[in-house]
């Protein structure tokens, strides 16, 4: 649905397209109500016409914008003009992680996006939602540090809308999704997923683990000419080896057992990944201390 600048949508004036994908486009627009700049993202047509498609659509959108998280981008509203599905949705200025990772990374940086990320991502799962094509496009940096994450647009709910999740040991959420369905990004595609198995909130584990690698490294853990040699690598060989040197070894652990193929050895959720992050970022700020204590 293509739209022009000045087009008015129930309170929305369009005032610019910012993106496109298959799924649809995206546009930024000024809520004259609330006197604010919002994002606008419509269903394709192709979307729209396929029921199934669109029933998916509404419902998550709907379990997205019950998410109220500071590292998930906020959804104003859902709704439909001219038989065309749209989400409202909070616009953010600043830049994508894949911007960002044009220039490498200081090591406290990519700890604190890191961090940022997997309490976003639990706070997903807590409520059923397992994101499923996390990604450095799908993350977003303002200007203040405060990471966003966006496009829960192939994101699935799962059987529980809230389980408990209360340990490392918790059994992972499981996904109702169709078997032999791929869907996600082929490099940050967990190997379940890559293999169009049913997923579950491991699989987000996964490719947060390829994402916090590629942080610290600069570099992929996975790598292949085509979608397919990537898959290749992610099914079929072991990530390529971490620098020793330069990466503290309690990091190393956290990215190793993030990306096992098997997800039962993978960390069982995002919250005791995190608490590891959490933990880790502690001991660093306190070598750092102690550092300049000794050498002032």
């Amino acid at each position: 649905m293509k739209l022009e600048k000045g087009t008015k949508i129930s309170h929305y004036k369009i005032l610019s397209e910012i993106g496109k994908g298959g799924m649809g486009e995206v546009y930024l627009a000024q809520d004259t109500k609330l006197n604010r700049n919002v994002a606008i993202k419509f269903l394709s047509e192709e979307w729209s016409k396929d029921s199934d498609k669109l029933n998916r659509f509404i419902q998550e959108a709907q379990a997205a914008s019950a998410l109220n998280h500071p590292n998930i981008i906020t959804i104003h509203g859902i709704d439909e003009t001219e038989g065309s599905q749209y989400i409202a949705l909070e616009y953010i200025e600043g830049e994508t992680l894949t911007e960002r990772l044009n220039n490498k990374l200081k090591f406290n940086e990519a700890l604190n996006i890191a961090t940022q990320i997997a309490s976003a991502l639990d706070a997903a799962h807590t409520a059923g939602i397992v994101h499923r094509d996390i990604k450095p496009d799908n993350v977003m940096i303002r200007e203040d540090g405060i990471v966003k994450i966006l496009d829960f647009g192939i994101a699935k709910l799962t059987e529980q809308k809230k389980p408990k999740v209360e340990s490392e040991d918790a059994t992972a959420v499981q996904v109702n999704t169709t078997p032999g369905m791929i869907i996600g990004t082929a490099n940050y595609m967990s190997p379940e997923q890559a293999k169009g198995k049913e997923i579950d909130s491991r699989t987000d584990v996964f490719s947060f683990g390829v994402l916090l690698y590629q942080m610290v490294c600069g570099s992929l853990p996975f790598e292949g000419e085509s979608p397919l040699e990537i898959i290749g690598s992610i099914l079929n060989k072991e990530p390529n080896p971490l620098n020793e040197s330069e990466i503290p070894s309690d990091l190393r652990k956290i990215i190793s057992k993030s990306l096992r193929k098997e997800r039962d050895e993978r960390y069982q959720t995002i919250k005791g990944l995190l608490a590891d992050l959490k933990e880790l970022k502690e001991d660093l700020a306190i070598q750092e201390k102690l550092d300049k204590t000794v050498h002032p």
